[in-house]
């Protein structure tokens, strides 16, 4: 029963700190700090080795994905574009001996809020992928566990590039041959 009991709580404890963490990043994200020299200079090599790396992937991913490359320089673009306005909002205060700035609220909360959505509607599709499988469908072959673990999912990756996509199914009907058939793939 205790096993059980810590189970439940391992589950529950992020969805009912949710808003805790929310309201605590959101402070963190305002709070007025010291533009240090060293920071900037290891953000910026750190960003490029992260961008440089991020389009290796983004080129070899467009392999399988048409127009991946296309789509990540674009995203990296607008990225580009909103850090520039987010310099550009902050507020910047010079002292004698020190540089200080406070990020602008607003964006702080938008993108707090871009990027909360963004989780939600993961997990509202993930809970409604499960809750239309078949009922004897293992919870790692569900449409749900694709989506909520494509991140780490290399299924995709190892695959051929000249061979369709296949999208399995569950259902029952007849096969080919005429008979029963449980599991039938279907070319996307």
């Amino acid at each position: 029963m205790p096993l059980i009991l810590l189970a439940v709580a391992l589950v529950l404890a992020p969805i009912v700190l949710m808003p805790l963490s929310l309201v605590l990043r959101y402070r963190a994200g305002t709070a007025r700090r010291q533009a240090r020299g060293w920071v900037t200079v290891l953000n910026l090599v750190a960003l490029a080795i992260s961008t440089s790396l991020f389009m290796m992937g983004a080129a070899l991913t467009s392999i399988w994905v048409p127009h991946a490359f296309l789509y990540s320089l674009l995203g990296l673009l607008g990225g580009f574009a909103l850090g520039i306005i987010g310099l550009w909002l902050s507020r910047w205060e010079r002292a004698p001996r020190s540089l200080h700035y406070t990020p602008n609220r607003w964006l702080v909360l938008a993108m707090t809020l871009v990027v909360t959505a963004r989780v939600l509607f993961g997990l509202w599709r993930g809970w409604h992928a499960w809750r239309h499988a078949p009922d004897d469908t293992p919870w790692l072959e569900a449409p749900a566990s694709v989506e909520v673990l494509r991140p780490v999912s290399l299924a995709s990756a190892l695959r051929r590039p000249d061979t369709p996509p296949i999208n399995t199914r569950r259902m029952a009907e007849t096969g080919e041959n005429g008979k029963y058939c449980r599991h039938v793939e279907t070319p996307v």
